[in-house]
């Protein structure tokens, strides 16, 4: 097999872990669909005393991709005791350098690079899915390669991982974008009909009582 039917096939299962959302028509909307889950049982804060939300994302998904330039509008309305945390997923294997790199770059404080990296994939079309292209991309964003690729490499990275992987798993994401709050309710665009109704149904969310 070529190396570009290789990242082709990457690239199709990378994108069947994406959400595919079916947006309300409106003569859906007049039915009382749910615009959020319960989840059983609750899960524990990783900040305790805080309010927490969790976005569950994929850098692979089209729609991670779409709303995060509204969750960097949304974030800065969030009151003082919120803590908001990116989760990354892997629903496949091939998915688990994408976390990586997410981790690196938070571990490295280059966070600011994260937009990015939809830009690179969705905009740029450039599929940066495994290490060796991920590292070369952090590279030619002017971080120092050998440090990049012994923090992708690192124990804490993939401590990181797993525990993304376990809470994955305890909020039972099946698609991202995805959210979590306060360890009590999931929301997703898919349940409110679009992106900025999803953020507007955490917000409500975080007023509840916990």
């Amino acid at each position: 097999m070529s190396y570009a039917s290789l990242l082709s096939r990457t690239f199709a299962s990378l994108v069947l872990g994406c959400m595919s959302l079916l947006f309300l028509m409106p003569a859906q909307a007049q039915t009382a669909k749910p615009r959020y889950l319960v989840l059983e049982p609750a899960q524990p804060s990783d900040t305790p005393g805080k309010s927490e939300v969790l976005e569950f994302f994929a850098y692979s998904c089209n729609h991670c991709a779409a709303i995060e330039p509204l969750i960097e509008k949304w974030r800065p309305s969030l009151p003082d005791n919120v803590v908001f945390r990116a989760v990354p997923v892997a629903f496949n294997a091939s998915m688990v350098d994408l976390q990586k790199l997410y981790y690196s770059l938070e571990s490295l404080n280059r966070l600011d690079l994260h937009p990015k990296v939809f830009k690179t994939i969705h905009d740029e079309r450039k599929r940066i899915f495994d290490a060796k292209s991920i590292i070369a991309w952090a590279a030619d964003q002017g971080i120092d390669r050998a440090q990049f690729e012994s923090t992708f490499n690192s124990f804490g990275v993939q401590a990181k991982v797993n525990r993304a992987n376990e809470l994955t798993k305890a909020y039972k994401i099946d698609g991202t974008p995805t959210f979590g709050v306060n360890g009590k309710y999931v929301v997703s665009p898919s349940m409110t009909g679009d992106y900025q109704s999803a953020l507007d149904e955490v917000s409500r969310l975080l007023k509840t009582p916990k």
